[in-house]
């Protein structure tokens, strides 16, 4: 055997070895292995170990992301029947930050706001908080969808106007005691998608329509 069908033989190996690998790390019936062992009961989302972010187009040529800095989410748990959990989450939209590097009013000077994150926050054209100082998310409906997801439905009311929004949220991990709180503790990563003019928010310029929001963020077990 030469070289050329050494070197052929070693790499067809590896890539077998490797779809093997692949294969085995989404087998179905190990995801069913993992069971939720959190107690029932009413949690606090832990602000210190939370994100929200959104992303829109930009120019119809990138994905441009920023986050919210204040929210406050109460997670009820029902462990003997997921659907009979619920969630209700209230976002500041006056924490808008979007980590803008450059000197926003030598490229804006004609803007009423000194910083691109105010001008997210305050501009009737994006959030208008100074109108609507809270954007809200309450559960109408939860569907488990596997062993540690569920789709969560709820009515989000955004710029004065409720419309129904749907999360895919996923289950992360657990403590049975927090190891400075000493109460259970469960992370939750969810995701979902709106279109800003379903909410009444003018579309056009940079901004495309479509919001993709994503949040990560552990919760705190209250005492019951």
């Amino acid at each position: 055997m030469n070289k050329r069908h050494i070197l052929t033989v070693t790499l067809l190996a590896g890539l077998s070895a490797v779809a093997g690998i692949a294969q085995v790390s989404v087998n179905p019936a190990s995801a069913q292995a993992v069971e939720i062992k959190s107690p029932a009961g009413v949690y606090k989302l832990d602000a210190t170990h939370a994100a929200l972010l959104w992303t829109f187009r930009h120019l119809g040529v990138s994905n441009y992301t920023g986050r919210f800095e204040k929210l406050e989410a109460t997670l009820t748990l029902d462990t003997a029947n997921w659907e009979a959990s619920s969630i209700e989450v209230t976002i500041d939209p006056r924490s808008v930050q979007t980590a803008y590097p450059a000197d926003y009013k030598a490229v804006h000077a004609k803007s009423a706001y000194a910083t691109w994150s105010e001008d997210i926050s305050r501009n009737p054209r994006f959030l208008n908080s100074d109108n609507f100082p809270s954007i809200t998310f309450k559960s109408t409906k939860v569907e488990k969808t596997g062993p540690q997801t569920a789709r969560v439905t709820g009515d989000m009311t955004f710029l004065g106007v409720t419309k129904p929004v749907t999360l895919d949220a996923t289950f992360v991990g657990e403590l049975e005691s927090h190891p400075f709180l000493g109460v259970p503790v469960l992370g939750l990563t969810a995701e979902g998608r709106f279109k800003r003019s379903d909410f009444g928010q003018p579309v056009g310029g940079p901004a495309g329509d479509e919001v993709t929001i994503r949040f990560d963020g552990e919760f705190i077990r209250q005492a019951q």
